[in-house]
């Protein structure tokens, strides 16, 4: 695939899910860009600002093989892996598969299910593969999760773990709508009865697993120059370094933020990364997996102001 052909196909996924999802364009460039990167992804926001339903119409126009997991309280890792069962007219176990088998997962409201289950998606979205009872199966080259999460509630939730956060590519604040959004909204859906559904509102899959695949093969072949390299790893070392976070950015965010510059290159047609790729991802990347320090909470200083003047601070390649 050429990197025009994979602008035609973001294209067209853009124009599917535009059908049905009124503005949040910049959050679903990012989700493009987790796409063809092979990152998975997690949603912030108030409720009803359509984070399900984007992840929903995403999987509809990707044709790709759709599951969604709602996190509860007494939720069970069981419950979302699967399990071997007796089967007693064959004397013999059989697999059970869970939600987990499928490609993109919708994981909503991650954060009202304890550690223990929370767990449960670490294997799967670190190395795409499960284990139960002592046997590994293989999920698809494909999947990816897609997590929401409610930051206004604080009652009966689970902030995630730190080794769970570093898993995800992004993480991504969706607002909600302007006035004449909102107005476009209120327009689209005001008569209609009950949740709207992707198919509904003609959404149809415009590729499927062999074209992604070729996709992902098109961003592998594009340039990482050692300039570049060097930058990215300059940017992360920087967030170890300041006095106001507790805790920097991992070698695996470096590793991260470098695939994602690729994809994003590649969806704008260039055949190399250059140093606008990484600081427009640089805070999707980073914002999560950044503490605070005492003393910068007690300022009211924010992640995403530290992480651009980090960016601000470091020198770009020319």
């Amino acid at each position: 695939m050429t990197l025009e052909e994979l602008g035609a196909l973001a294209a067209r996924i853009r124009g599917e899910v535009g059908k049905a999802v009124v503005g949040q364009e910049e959050v679903l460039d990012h989700l493009l860009v987790a796409l063809f990167a092979g990152g998975h992804v997690l949603l912030e926001g108030p409720p009803g600002t359509a984070k399900t339903f984007l992840a929903q119409c995403l999987a509809a126009s990707l044709g790709l093989d759709f599951g969604r997991i709602q996190f509860t309280p007494d939720l069970m890792p069981g419950d979302i892996l699967g399990s071997n069962l007796f089967n007693f007219q064959t004397s013999q176990f059989t697999l059970t598969r869970g939600p987990i088998f499928h490609e993109l997962l919708l994981a909503d409201e991650i954060n009202r299910t304890p550690p223990k289950t929370q767990a449960a998606l670490l294997e799967a979205m670190q190395e795409r593969r499960v284990t139960l009872d002592g046997e590994a199966h293989a999920l698809s080259d494909r999947f990816m999760v897609v997590a929401t999460q409610n930051p206004i509630e604080s009652q009966g939730v689970y902030p995630l773990p730190e080794a769970q956060l570093d898993r995800f590519l992004f993480k991504l604040l969706v607002g909600y709508p302007s006035a004449e959004e909102e107005a476009r909204i209120v327009t689209r859906y005001g008569e209609g009865r009950g949740a709207p559904k992707p198919a509904q509102m003609g959404i149809a899959a415009v590729t499927g697993s062999t074209e992604l695949a070729r996709a992902g093969d098109a961003v592998a072949g594009v340039t990482l120059a050692e300039s570049i390299v060097d930058y990215v790893v300059r940017l992360v070392r920087a967030t170890r370094e300041t006095g106001d976070l507790v805790a920097g950015a991992s070698p695996r965010a470096a590793v991260l933020l470098a695939g994602a510059a690729r994809a994003r290159a590649a969806l704008d047609g260039r055949g190399y990364v250059i140093p606008d790729d990484v600081k427009a991802l640089a805070t999707a990347v980073l914002r999560h997996r950044l503490l605070l320090s005492p003393a910068a909470e007690i300022e009211g200083k924010q992640v995403e102001a530290i992480v651009a003047a980090l960016v601000d601070a470091t020198e770009a390649p020319r």
